[in-house]
């Protein structure tokens, strides 16, 4: 499982990595104070060691000036006369300072007057001259005189010290009148002060007059050998007087140089203190590897701890990454097996923290999934039957359809049969009259069957609106009063002032289907229209004094071609059992209550309740695709450009229009509708054109050369089977309109009259009906 190992690798190398920078932080730091102050206790302690080193050197100077000045006081204080007792005060000298080797003593006058020594013979009254000398100026200005250091025979050092005595007496002299002692000290004697200096196991001290040249050195060899220690780096620092560059004066440098003693490299931390009085450098010198020896055990100690600290973050890294990808992989086992369709798994985590309650919510959901998924199946199930249901209603719909549909088309047939053996005019005409009602049985009985498959494909879009409602009770007593009058029943309409807001087309359509029925099942009596108030509402009620319809037909009665028995009309096309099942389709969309109640033998009352409007607006105009309305006017002013591909329907659309009045201009094609313009030299009102026409061409592109050719927007009629993909067609498209096959002649009369009549002003302004093109 890719993605678990990911998960638990993911969260392993988090909290181990976590904890480890966390840790090597922590002991860098750590580290690197503990550098710092080890680096700054050595510095102070080599500081130290340096200056006490190079205090006692100066001490030993010290006492030997002191020494010298002491055997000049006997002198100044008359204890000492002649030349023979200042030879014993000398030689008392040297047994007291064993360092001198030889000491003179000139006098006032420059001369040599005693000189001691401790390896060669003594001599009194020399005489020697001093003048020369470079040490008696200084001397005798009371200073100690301290010369380069010499090396007798290459190997021992040596210096010569200069002192004169100290002016004690009141009375005046002149420093030129003092005497001066002159001694030549062996520093190999210097050794001792400077082994005695040890910095930890092999750090040492040193020390260098101003050539570089070693003076001491605990490897008393070196000293012997006459070392010049100038070359070496840190030397050449302290006899310049510069510290490390970015150091302080006196601050030990660490460098990488030479070591004094065997001359290899190596890191060494150095500290230097300056005498002074001898103009000599005592320098304190430690390797770099014995100065941070104990911090290098820290940090072995510090690694090890380090590690150890690692692999215990590790540890617990992995153990909690297990526990937290353990129950985020239990969860996605358990999602793995509900996809599965195990909707009774359950995960069942004991963590007590927020992965428990994650699986608590989770087990939940998996309950609230099983529930939705068996009320779905239940749904399903009901649905399936219900389609089922529907599926067998369809198929008697259209057995029922198919059977109306047969019956006026098989009379039609026998009709046109006789009507070519018809031989009077009699027998012509009552032929010719039952063969139009065939027809236009066949008609409505398409024209409800494309209203009903509209309705239940939710092609018609309610238009509400508010209007009053005398307005459709005006054209029901137009259309109903005189068949009333014809069948010897009273139809009433209560008169009513009420608005009411909805769709005026579909409302229409909906009381004229239940006055209808209403006419059709009463033998005597009458109907009755009315409205009233209630609860907000108006309800449009239909009274009628008929037959009745018994309990268990009350449901039946919406359903497509049901007839009750008792029907007063004997000709199939005055009854196709489709009226009310337009009502319920359309009261359905328009969510208006709709109600019957009735008893058998004594009529009927039907009801639908519809919202009451607070002010009137404009009421939408007519779907001619739902409604057809008789239009009288005479339309012998009208030219209609017919366009279509079929010989037979322009035919029959051109002589139907001739009847009315019409001046037809025929053509099969947009290019015989040019010529056959450019021929009758007539402007046409109005263009009649199939919407698909032979070899691809569209009646929408016909009606576009047709308006581009005479510059007029006309109003055009575009005649498809398919009603929804010619209004696609014809969206944005100025003036047109869609009439649905099979064309009905009143709908297309109601429709050529409205674009003759009611034409925007831009469309057909200035433009006189039989106008030359």
């Amino acid at each position: 499982m890719p993605v678990r190992r990911s998960l638990f690798r993911k969260y392993a190398l988090t909290f181990a990595g976590l904890v480890t920078v966390a840790l090597l932080v922590s002991g860098t730091l750590g580290l690197y104070f503990s550098y710092r102050d080890a680096r700054d206790l050595v510095d102070e302690l080599q500081r130290e060691k340096a200056r006490s080193a190079a205090l006692r050197i100066e001490q030993f100077a010290r006492l030997l000036e002191g020494q010298l000045r002491g055997a000049l006081l006997v002198e100044q204080a008359g204890i000492v006369q002649t030349a023979e007792e200042r030879h014993l005060e000398l030689i008392r000298l040297l047994r007291q300072a064993p360092a001198i080797v030889d000491v003179a003593w000139v006098d006032r006058d420059n001369r040599e007057q005693v000189r001691a020594s401790r390896i060669t013979r003594d001599e009194i009254g020399s005489g020697r001259d001093w003048s020369g000398h470079a040490g008696l100026a200084p001397a005798r200005t009371g200073s100690l005189y301290v010369s380069p250091v010499t090396f007798r025979h290459d190997s021992e050092p040596f210096a010569t010290l200069g002192v004169t005595a100290a002016d004690n007496s009141r009375r005046p002299t002149t420093r030129e009148d003092r005497a001066v002692l002159f001694a030549d000290v062996n520093l190999k004697l210097v050794w001792e002060v400077v082994a005695d200096i040890r910095i930890g196991k092999t750090g040492y001290a040193y020390v260098v007059d101003a050539a570089g040249h070693l003076i001491s050195h605990p490897d008393i060899g070196l000293v012997l050998r006459k070392t010049d220690l100038s070359n070496l780096k840190q030397v050449k620092t302290e006899l310049a007087g510069q510290p490390a560059p970015g150091r302080p004066a006196s601050v030990p440098t660490t460098t990488i140089s030479r070591h004094a003693g065997d001359g290899r490299e190596r890191w060494t931390l150095t500290a230097g203190a300056h005498i002074p009085a001898l103009d000599w450098h005592v320098l304190v010198e430690q390797p770099m590897t014995e100065v941070f020896a104990p911090l290098f055990g820290a940090a072995m100690r510090t690694g090890i701890v380090l590690l150890a600290g690692i692999a215990l973050a590790a540890l617990v890294a992995m153990v909690l990454a297990r526990r937290m990808s353990a129950p985020i992989r239990a969860l996605q086992e358990s999602a793995a097996r509900i996809g599965a369709g195990r909707l009774q798994e359950r995960v069942m985590l004991a963590t007590h923290d927020e992965l428990q309650d994650l699986a608590e919510q989770f087990n939940r959901m998996v309950d609230r999934l099983k529930t939705s998924y068996d009320e779905l199946e239940s749904k399903v199930a009901s649905r399936t039957r219900e389609l089922a249901a529907a599926n067998d209603a369809k198929s008697r719909f259209l057995a029922a359809a198919s059977h109306d549909l047969r019956q006026p088309a098989h009379a039609l047939g026998l009709f046109v049969a006789q009507l070519r053996a018809a031989r009077t005019r009699e027998d012509r005409e009552r032929l010719l009259a039952r063969i139009e009602s065939s027809s236009r049985a066949v008609s409505e009985l398409l024209e409800s069957l494309f209203d009903i498959s509209k309705l239940d494909a939710g092609r018609v879009v309610p238009r509400s609106g508010v209007f009053p409602i005398q307005k459709i009770f005006d054209r029901l007593e137009h259309h109903y009063a005189q068949l009333a009058q014809g069948r010897e029943l009273r139809f009433r309409i209560r008169p009513s002032t009420e608005l009411v807001q909805t769709d005026p087309l579909l409302l229409e359509q909906i009381l004229m289907n239940l006055t209808a029925n209403a006419m059709r099942y009463t033998r005597e009596g009458g109907v009755l229209i009315a409205a009233r108030r209630r609860a907000g509402k108006l309800r449009v009620e239909v009274w009628d004094t008929g037959i009745g319809i018994a309990a268990h037909d009350r449901e039946r009665i919406f359903e497509e071609f049901f007839q009750a028995q008792g029907s007063l009309d004997k000709d199939q096309s005055k009854g196709l059992g489709l009226g009310l099942a337009i009502v319920r389709r359309a009261a359905q969309l328009l969510h208006l209550r709709l109600e019957v109640r009735s008893s058998v033998g004594r009529g009927s009352v039907f009801a639908v309740e519809v919202p009451r409007g607070a002010a009137l607006s404009e009421v939408p105009k007519a779907d001619v695709s739902l409604l057809a309305w008789r239009n009288e006017m005479s339309l012998a002013q009208v030219t209609a450009l017919v366009v279509d591909d079929d010989l037979d329907t322009r035919d029959a659309v051109a002589g139907l229009l001739a009847q009315w009045g019409c001046n037809a201009i025929v053509a099969s094609s947009g290019s015989e509708a040019r010529a056959a313009l450019s021929a009758a030299r007539v402007m046409p009102n109005v263009i009649v054109c199939d919407f698909r026409l032979a070899d691809g061409e569209l009646g929408t592109e016909v009606v576009g050369m047709v308006r581009r050719e005479t510059g007029v927007a006309l109003p055009a009629l575009i005649v498809s089977a398919d009603e929804k993909e010619a209004a696609r067609a014809i969206e944005g498209v100025e003036a047109a309109y869609v009439l649905a096959k099979p064309l009905e002649a009143a709908k297309l009369r109601a429709l050529l009259h409205h674009v003759a009549t009611e034409a925007r002003t831009d469309t057909l302004a200035g433009v006189a009906p039989q106008a030359q093109v």
